[in-house]
């Protein structure tokens, strides 16, 4: 062991190149396609990089409209310079992802070392935590994907572990309630999260933050500015309809809970001011946010299964090593029952990082509850570190076979992890290419050789926002599809839809066939798109059976089903 700890910065240095490497490698394939997030962060980047401005003309905005959905704008103008040097691509898009998912891998060691300060065990703990934040299948996912969630998550990381540093010295603290604050405007859980952990941070640190500003008026009062200046405004977009968009269509509270508070009255034999009490959104709301806060720390959510979602895990595989179960829920307990200095910080953030994600229908979520790393990482190697501890002290068996309970335990973590890159890698993108949009790319690239052959290009809307992977693939000039005079898109259904522009036509899937006979698309606009007395070409999600359209060739997913028939007339 002593050994170990003269060559811990020999064995960072590896494991932060390990980490690297496991999110840069194959990037451009794996996962398999740009999904329509990611398009929609790679082309307003592009937009921002060539006009200042994003798709719809407005000028560096704190707040992306994107597809109505309303994207959070940090991600968008740190990719901008990725975008400048890689090209508008796959790395392009996702090399912040994977520099900061690699970059949170050694902010987890600095800040486990300041967590258990006062452990003699430290260094140990905070080496296994961070091979566990390298490694892990949540923080080694999320990293190779253009989340927002994964920027966040190393921003939130980033500024605890200042804040730390800050008690040694104050000039830490600006900066870390700069990054703190940025995570708001990264990313929306952070919006929930950051607010609630700096609250608990000011009242269990007090102590040092008063002397901090005692004896650092300065530095104190310019870390005050930063949060003011940050906090304030995010508060205030976060109450305007923009600002609550994207929580209105994920909400606890929706038209089905409703549905069902009324249905629950409807059958209750209680009287009905005794249905008004027990039936109501209140306590609708915090019966099902307390279910959805449990379960983030059930054993199928955080060891077998893992999230419900294909572009945010692995199905089948949870979001922490099956090796690591015992160790993961006995450390909570050592963590819970110790006397930690910082315990209470531990326990606080695990729990808060939740809330976000609990208050939504789609509970537990791997994204939303992004806000809880990298502690569940960190308590499995207190809990790992502890037991191993523990029993070489108390049990003489322990200390003559001890070699074997470390091979033992390195094989089975081994054998996991390998089955699980080994299934990221080869079968998960043929198995779920269709879960992220695959065959747009390969669609466009068609387009890019025979443009000047059609006078209309028709697309199915049937995977979703057909023209932004039009203006990503094609790299259209953003100043020109502003300015374009057959830009059609409306306001629907708390949605931004694009029925066209130039010469490209998007149409919903069953209105293909509607009128394919007699050469007629209707968009969803109600315009007609009249094929009879020009060439066009038409990418259909299934054999359209038209006498007058030719068929000339097709497109398919990577489990050999087909994503687009293309047709001529």
């Amino acid at each position: 062991m002593s050994k170990l700890l003269k060559n811990s910065k020999l064995i960072i240095l590896f494991i932060f190149i390990f980490a690297f490497v496991l999110r840069f490698w194959n990037i451009e394939k794996i996962p398999p396609s740009l999904n329509w997030d990611e398009i929609s962060h790679g082309y307003n980047a592009y937009s921002i990089l060539k006009t200042a401005k994003d798709e719809w003309g407005e000028f560096m905005p704190l707040i992306f409209r994107a597809y109505g959905d309303y994207k959070l704008p940090v991600y968008i103008y740190f990719t901008a310079p990725s975008i400048a040097v890689f090209g508008l691509n796959e790395l392009g898009v996702r090399f912040v992802s994977i520099i900061f998912g690699s970059l949170a891998v050694l902010f987890t060691y600095f800040l486990s070392k300041e967590i258990f300060k006062d452990k003699k065990n430290k260094e140990f703990i905070a080496i296994l935590a961070t091979f566990f934040v390298a490694i892990e299948p949540w923080t080694f996912f999320i990293s190779r994907g253009a989340f927002e969630a994964n920027l966040a998550f190393s921003f939130v990381v980033l500024g605890i572990l200042l804040f730390f540093k800050s008690f040694q010295n104050a000039l830490f603290l600006p900066f870390s309630f700069f990054f703190l604050s940025l995570s708001t405007w990264t990313y929306n859980s952070a919006r929930v999260f950051v607010p609630a952990i700096l609250v608990f941070m000011f009242l269990i640190y007090r102590k040092n933050l008063i002397y901090i500003s005692k004896t650092e008026k300065s530095k104190f009062f310019i870390s005050v500015a930063i949060l003011v200046f940050m906090i304030i405004p995010m508060f205030v977009q976060l109450i305007t309809p923009v600002g609550q968009a994207r929580y209105s269509k994920v909400s606890i509270i929706d038209e089905g809970a409703i549905n069902e508070i009324n249905e629950l009255r409807r059958v209750s034999e209680y009287p009905d001011f005794i249905d008004r009490i027990l039936y109501n959104k209140g306590t609708y709301f915090v019966w099902h946010f307390a279910q959805n806060l449990l379960s983030h720390f059930e054993v199928s959510y955080l060891f077998t299964n893992g999230g419900s979602h294909y572009q945010f895990s692995v199905p089948g595989y949870g979001l922490l090593n099956k090796a690591n179960i015992v160790f993961f829920y006995l450390g909570l307990v050592f963590v819970i029952f110790s006397k930690l200095k910082n315990k209470y910080l531990i326990i606080f953030w695990l729990i808060s990082g939740t809330f976000a994600s609990s208050l939504t229908r789609e509970s537990p979520h791997v994204l939303r509850s992004v806000t809880m790393l990298p502690v569940p990482m960190i308590i499995t190697s207190y809990g790992l570190v502890s037991s191993y501890f523990f029993l070489k002290e108390k049990l003489i068996l322990f200390k003559k076979y001890k070699v074997v309970f470390v091979v033992f335990y390195i094989l089975t973590f081994w054998t996991f992890a390998e089955e699980y890159l080994r299934n990221y890698f080869s079968q998960y993108a043929l198995r779920y290419s269709q879960a992220w949009q695959y065959g747009y790319k390969q669609a466009l690239d068609y387009v890019k050789r025979n443009y000047s052959n059609y006078d209309r290009i028709v697309f199915t809307k049937k995977y979703g926002e057909p023209h932004m992977f039009v203006l990503f693939y094609l790299k259209w000039d953003p100043a020109k599809y502003i300015q374009d005079q057959n830009l059609n898109r409306f306001f629907q259904s708390n949605w931004w839809w694009v029925d066209g522009f130039d010469k490209f036509v998007f149409v919903n899937d069953w209105q293909i066939n509607d009128k394919i006979e007699s050469n007629i698309f209707v968009t969803e606009s109600k315009k007609e798109i009249d094929c009879s007395l020009v060439k066009c070409l038409l990418f259909s999600s299934h054999e359209i059976g038209a006498v007058n359209w030719n068929k000339i060739d097709q497109i398919k997913f990577l489990d050999g089903s087909v994503a687009f028939e293309i047709y001529e007339n």
